[in-house]
Order: structure tokens, then sequence, then C-alpha cells
């Protein structure tokens, strides 16, 4: 079981953490929602809950409840720009689908 990260995601990652101040690193986890079923959620973590596994990947700890571990197993964050958009991308191979806005997806 692993999550992992582009060099340019863990960059990113950091320059957060940096500029926030503090912070254990990053939580990476699902809701339910979304056109496809199930969204992304990324937010900053403080303190690490029992339940949860953490990956260090590349200097960043991910941090990850143990029922969207199963859904994110083996997952890759990468950071993208494409003209003036960028943001965070979701390399998932567990994905059976996604919304055209890659924000949600299907199992």
């Amino acid at each position: 079981m692993a999550i992992t990260m582009t060099e340019t995601a863990a960059d990113r990652v950091r320059s957060f953490l940096d500029s926030r101040g503090k912070g254990f690193g990053l939580r990476l986890g699902i809701k339910t929602t979304g056109c496809s079923g199930m969204a992304y959620v990324l937010e900053f973590v403080d303190e690490v809950n029992d339940e949860d596994s953490v990956f260090e990947h590349k200097g960043v700890k991910v941090v990850i409840d143990a029922k969207s571990l199963v859904y994110l197993d083996g997952t890759e964050l990468d950071y993208v720009k494409e003209g003036l958009n960028e943001g965070f991308e979701f390399n998932n191979p567990n994905a059976k689908s996604e919304c055209g806005c890659g924000e949600s997806f299907n199992v």
C-alpha cells in the first residue's frame, strides 16, 4: 500500500507548508459527492489520528484514513500547470471512470 507524489507536487506541498508556518503534512481523502460518486479531499494536517496511515514520499508526509486508503491505494499526486490553470491531479489506478472536470471518480 502506498501513496506517492511527483517532485513537482512535493515541491508545491512543501511551499504551502512553509508559507503556512506549521503542519505535519498533507491529508488525502475522499468524500461521497460529485458527478461520479467520490471526490478527492486535500487539506493540511497538524495532528495524526490513531487510524491514519502515514506515507512519506520525497520528504513530504501524506496522511490518509483507512476508509479512503481502500480507494486511493497506489495513487500518485501530481501538480500540473496548463495555460492559466494549475492544480493537483490524481493518478488513481483504482478509478474506473472520472467526471469531465477530473475532481470526482467512480471505482
